[in-house]
């Protein structure tokens, strides 16, 4: 089939990968300052980057024979890069759920949002922060709401003992503490 009659959208997410699809059926939850990074982002993009990559396509373009100019053809590569990158931010926002963490009310439950602190059966304590898929960041130790440490966290309470499953096995976890704190999502300067 013609590649004129295919939707590039259609296959923005399918190649994206795995721990940043949102699973089906699911909304796409977000903390205010992610929804706010990839608005941004989206911003950025439509009024500053695309523009300036189109002036540099009709200058190229103006210079003669496209089939050899590097310029044009690389311009070119990096629209269709971008116009793909614009089409994934919109979607993703016009399907985002913004979940607040501040105004949460009180509660030892986990549920988006949440900061974390459990104890590993090997007697080292961690804690995560549960966030949106694209607002995930190991350096914060900010994990997606789909990973497996939040799926085992979510729904259960401080004093608590869950079962991760990981690929080497099970291991039992206990709930310390839970919070809900205004997160960081901006990207770090």
């Amino acid at each position: 089939m013609s590649k004129a009659f295919t939707r590039e959208d259609d296959r923005d997410d399918d190649e994206l990968p795995a721990e940043l699809k949102v699973p089906v059926g699911s909304k796409n939850y977000m903390t205010p300052g992610g929804w706010r990074r990839l608005k941004t982002e989206l911003h950025d993009l439509v009024t500053k980057h695309r523009p300036e990559l189109t002036q540099i396509i009709n200058w190229a373009a103006s210079n003669g024979d496209r089939s050899e100019n590097g310029d044009y053809i690389y311009g070119k590569k990096k629209l269709r890069e971008t116009d793909r990158r614009i089409r994934f931010l919109t979607k993703r926002l016009e399907n985002a759920e913004v979940v607040d963490p501040e105004v949460r009310e009180e509660t030892d439950q986990v549920f988006f949002g949440a900061t974390v602190t459990y104890l590993r059966e090997d007697g080292h304590e961690e804690t995560v922060s549960i966030v949106g898929v694209d607002e995930t960041d190991l350096k914060r130790h900010y994990v997606s709401w789909t990973a497996p440490i939040a799926r085992a966290l979510l729904r259960a309470r401080e004093g608590e003992t869950v079962a991760l499953r990981l690929p080497g096995g099970v291991e039992d976890i206990e709930i310390i503490e839970v919070r809900y704190l205004a997160l960081e999502t901006e990207n770090p300067s």
